[in-house]
């Protein structure tokens, strides 16, 4: 088999690949024990993390980056072909694996509704608990409506960062696409700081997962506004408040999902210090629900629009 098909499957082995790492998500949305260890982004982070060194250069860190991802990327090249050979059905399940491990939508929005559940029975220990999990800050320093911001800003970004980005790039560049996207963005949480001791070392890690969110992170900030247009919420605020605030971070990404998710919701969300995006108040608990109301819509776009994609040169052969 052609090595090039076998590492961009056929458009139907994706869609099927698809459909199963999506059901995957939901029945076990988090790994563990084995599968938790020989997860690429678990082992990724840990070999980045041995390799970039704090206060190295930046050619050690182009060096961690090129030896973390493509020995990561390579044995799943190896799958893919090994599958190839196999067939059609072995394609699917490899396909379906990879997909399954390089995006994930379902643990995300549990961890934002249990802080949720928490903040709103008053439990702003729990909920601190939860937040924690998502978001790089020391949530423990925040007041409570910052800590409510700050899950929605990570609800918000996590979008792209482990569900819309990478599935854009499995649909493109086959399920090694999306291990890549994948890969990068560990990187960047392992080395990616704006501290001393990462500044050289995570540069390019910091660089390279720009890049491969640029074009999803704004994708993302529409369908989010398009997502608010179907539940009947304020769609043109969103918009309005995207285009205002869209620059407000320092990532250049970053502020694409963020702004609109704030526009739409009405409110401000802030990471004292660093940025301030929206008009209003700072979130309350209970809006939390309408976020992930967003974000569910947000991803059922992506997933049917992306089916519709892989699949419509096959519908055209019935129209």
């Amino acid at each position: 088999m052609d090595i090039a098909l076998a590492l961009r499957p056929s458009n139907a082995v994706l869609a099927s690949a698809l459909i199963i790492a999506l059901l995957a998500d939901l029945a076990y949305p988090e790994h563990r024990g084995l599968l938790l260890k020989i997860h690429p982004v678990h082992t990724c982070f840990v070999m980045a993390k041995a390799l970039g060194k704090p206060y190295s250069s930046r050619a050690r860190g182009i060096a961690t980056w090129i030896a973390c991802v493509s020995t990561h990327l390579a044995p799943y090249a190896a799958l893919l072909i090994i599958a190839g050979r196999l067939g059609v059905v072995a394609q699917v399940l490899i396909s379906a694996y990879i997909a399954k491990v390089s995006m994930s939508i379902v643990l995300l929005t549990r961890i934002v509704d249990s802080a949720r559940e928490a903040a709103e029975r008053g439990d702003w220990d729990e909920a601190r608990r939860w937040v924690q999990l998502i978001v790089r800050r020391d949530v423990s320093k925040l007041s409570e409506p910052h800590v409510i911001s700050a899950a929605v800003e990570s609800l918000a970004e996590s979008l792209v960062d482990g569900f819309t980005s990478p599935l854009l790039y499995f649909c493109t560049l086959g399920p090694l696409g999306a291990l890549l996207q994948r890969l990068a963005n560990t990187m960047d949480g392992a080395l990616g700081f704006k501290s001393e001791e990462y500044r050289n070392v995570g540069w390019f890690s910091a660089r390279a997962d720009t890049l491969l969110n640029f074009v999803p992170a704004r994708l993302t900030a529409l369908s989010i506004i398009l997502a608010a247009a179907l539940l009947g919420l304020d769609w043109r605020r969103g918009f309005r408040t995207w285009i205002r605030y869209r620059r407000a971070t320092e990532s250049v990404n970053a502020g694409h999902p963020m702004s609109a998710m704030a526009g739409i919701l009405g409110v401000k969300l802030e990471k004292p210090g660093f940025y301030s995006i929206g008009d209003g108040d700072l979130p309350r608990a209970e809006q939390l629900r309408t976020a992930l109301r967003i974000a569910w819509v947000c991803c059922g776009i992506w997933i049917s629009t992306s089916l519709v994609a892989l699949l419509l040169p096959y519908l055209g052969r019935y129209i």
